[in-house]
C-alpha cells in the first residue's frame, strides 16, 4: 500500500466511516520515541524537503523531522517561522 520509504510502511491500518458513511483505510497512529539531533529554528523560506536533502542526502526523509516533532501534518513544522525545531541524527 506504501513505499518502503514511507513513514507509514509496515504499520497497521484501521478502517473508519467517511462522510457519506462508506469505509476508509487509516494508518494507526503510533507511539514515537524520543529522537536524539540538534534543534533548529525555522526561518520564513525554510522546507522541509530541503532541510532533509540537507541533512540527510534525501528529501524523501522529510517525515523524520516531523516524527522527531510530533507533528501529524509534516507541513505545520514551518509555521510560526521562529520556531525551535528538532532535526534528528538519522
Amino acid at each position: 500500500m506504501f513505499l518502503k520509504n514511507s513513514r507509514y510502511f509496515g504499520l497497521p491500518t484501521v478502517t473508519a466511516p467517511d462522510r457519506a458513511g462508506g469505509p476508509v483505510a487509516a494508518v494507526k497512529l503510533r507511539p514515537l520515541p524520543p529522537t536524539p539531533g540538534v534543534e533548529a529554528t525555522v526561518r520564513s523560506h525554510d522546507q522541509l524537503d530541503a532541510m532533509s536533502e540537507q541533512r540527510y542526502g534525501d528529501a524523501t526523509r522529510y517525515w523524520h523531522v516531523a516524527d522527531a516533532n510530533t507533528e501529524l501534518e509534516a507541513a505545520s513544522l514551518l509555521a510560526p517561522t521562529g520556531r525551535t525545531i528538532q532535526i534528528p541524527n538519522s
